[in-house]
């Protein structure tokens, strides 16, 4: 790996191993482990159709060859594949990654499973990696290309806002400037949570429920502020929805927030510790609860905004 001050190439960037996270998916470095799921995902003919590069059949001396070419191009710092690593279950779903062998832009380029197809995991990982190359890695603008035929990678193309993906040129392109005006007017989500403490010092986790965005990870009980409503009335409104708990007479002590960019829109989160409430938390709207000490937390999947509130929590409890 390069070293940790060499130009872009520092801690924080692909390139120094940094994975990127997103609502559902974790961005990270291949490995050698990784060979068997690539055949796995690779070796399908309809898999590969619209590729350019990917040999069929597909093999294990493949799997392995892409993998030490990633090693290597990401040590020289001229382009980076990641995988698509599903943050509710750890499986591999696909790869995206750029390269800037061509003309020192980032070339973009992603391929996804199969059976994960038309769920819009490309769209959400090629924005958090447009935002990194722009954002962290200084690049003045991006560009790919896909088949005139290929019409869902146009659509993908078009949502992150590459000009021209839907025209007849196969190429589309996006300077930094156009996407900081597109990324400045996301709006502000303000939403707020709850850290229920038992008496044993557990604390209260639910999951999102299947058909919610970020359906399976773990999150702290809470929901949307609305208008008109402060963080403390919507805390206590949303527990008595999800939990079918009264917190309007317990104390709701701020202990710290999460502010986290989701690339369509930035979240805001205070986090409240409640001690006390009125009635026995009951799933209220299809999702899982767990009371966990504050040191397994970590054992959960959950949704990046959550994570950093995780080690303040434990070293408060």
């Amino acid at each position: 790996m390069p070293e940790p001050d060499s130009a872009c190439r520092k801690p924080g960037t692909v390139f120094a191993g940094h994975p990127l996270l997103t609502a559902r998916l974790k961005l990270r470095a291949l490995s050698e482990e990784d060979v068997p799921r690539l055949v796995e995902l690779l070796d399908d003919a309809e898999m590969v159709r619209y590729t350019a590069l990917i040999p069929h059949p597909y093999t294990e001396a493949d799997g392995r060859r892409f993998v030490a070419t990633q090693v290597e191009r990401c040590r020289q710092g001229i382009g980076a594949a990641l995988a698509m690593e599903r943050s509710c279950d750890g499986r591999l779903i696909g790869c995206i990654g750029f390269g800037t062998e061509h003309d020192g832009t980032p070339e973009l380029g992603y391929w996804v499973a199969r059976d994960a197809w038309g769920q819009g995991y490309a769209t959400e990982a090629m924005r958090r990696l447009i935002r990194h190359l722009f954002q962290d890695l200084g690049q003045s603008r991006v560009w790919a290309s896909a088949a005139p035929d290929n019409a869902a990678s146009r659509r993908v193309m078009a949502k992150v806002g590459l000009v021209d993906a839907m025209g007849e040129s196969p190429v589309a392109v996006l300077a930094r400037a156009d996407w900081q005006a597109a990324h400045a007017a996301r709006p502000m989500l303000l939403v707020v949570a709850a850290a229920l403490l038992d008496a044993d010092g557990r604390v209260l986790m639910a999951s999102r429920p299947a058909g919610k965005m970020m359906a399976g990870l773990w999150e702290f009980p809470g929901g949307k502020v609305h208008s008109g409503e402060t963080p403390e009335q919507a805390l206590v409104r949303e527990l008595a929805e999800e939990l079918g708990i009264d917190t309007s007479e317990s104390c709701l002590a701020p202990l710290a927030f999460a502010s986290h960019d989701y690339d369509t829109f930035h979240l805001l989160m205070p986090l409240y510790v409640i001690r006390q409430w009125g009635g026995i938390p009951t799933a209220h709207e299809g999702q899982q609860l767990r009371w966990l000490r504050a040191g397994r937390l970590r054992e959960l999947p959950m949704p990046p905004a959550d994570i950093p509130l995780v080690a303040i929590l434990r070293e408060w409890i």
